[in-house]
């Protein structure tokens, strides 16, 4: 982490800093980040900053944050969904799959009907 006091890292470059060290494994499942108010002072921004920034990687499913205790890396193990969600987002492609099959299927009735010479009937995207 080397920023320069000019310009003190946003939330955005400090969250892309721990991302790429979870990524290429340099913090390890379970490894404790700095404090918020540690590393904002060793940065020389606000505690808003890190916070912010410790906010973004665990929304990314990247760390969890316990009251008390502090900020920790997820083991990859825990980010896996579970049954139930990957169900749900099963579902919900299902969902998806069928109204695009149902608006190709529209699609290529006009397009047959407009070969063949007929008018289309009217429609509400007409």
């Amino acid at each position: 982490m080397d920023w320069s006091a000019d310009t003190p890292p946003t939330a955005r470059d400090i969250a892309a800093y721990y991302r790429q060290e979870i990524a290429n494994g340099s913090l390890a499942p379970l490894r404790q980040l700095p404090s918020a108010r540690s590393l904002a002072k060793k940065l020389r921004v606000a505690t808003m900053t890190v916070q912010g920034a410790y906010a973004q990687l665990r929304d990314e499913g990247l760390v969890d944050t316990r009251q008390g205790s502090g900020t920790f890396v997820r083991d990859a193990a825990s980010n896996a969904p579970s049954a139930q969600q990957s169900a749900l987002g099963l579902r919900e492609l299902q969902d998806q799959v069928e109204r695009v099959t149902a608006r190709l299927a529209e699609l290529s009735d006009r397009v047959a009907r407009l070969e063949a010479g007929e008018a289309p009937p009217a429609g509400p995207d007409q």
